[in-house]
């Protein structure tokens, strides 16, 4: 997975920017790091707000903090049984999905419980 991070003074930040937030130097870079993290937070979804969603639900949304990238924060699914017991600071692995509509494709990052 690539994250950006200042050439600059070397903080990590997501969502991309064109400046980094730390030094507001313009010098960022994207860079390789662990698909890894620990569940920061995360709540149950029950009422998707989206129409396109409502047949979603339940679902579950994490916040993962990865450490291999100075602890920023990404959002995601966290995929599998969306009844599922979830604990902080839970090891999980980045799940990509490509996506395409219409004329745009993009890329998920999902969240998947690592094996223990």
């Amino acid at each position: 997975m690539t994250i950006q991070r200042c050439t600059k003074c070397g903080t990590f930040q997501w969502g991309p920017e064109w400046l980094c937030h730390n030094c507001l130097s313009f010098e960022i870079d994207w860079v390789e790091t662990e698909p890894t993290g620990r569940i920061y937070s995360w709540e149950r979804i029950w009422h998707p707000t989206h129409p396109a969603l409502k047949d979603q639900g339940p679902y579950l949304v994490t916040l993962v903090e990865l450490p291999h990238a100075g602890n920023v924060r990404m959002i995601g699914n966290l995929l599998g049984d969306p009844m599922q017991a979830v604990q902080f600071g839970s090891v999980v692995t980045a799940d990509f999905e490509d996506c395409k509509r219409e004329a745009h494709s993009y890329t998920l990052v999902q969240w998947r419980l690592a094996k223990t």
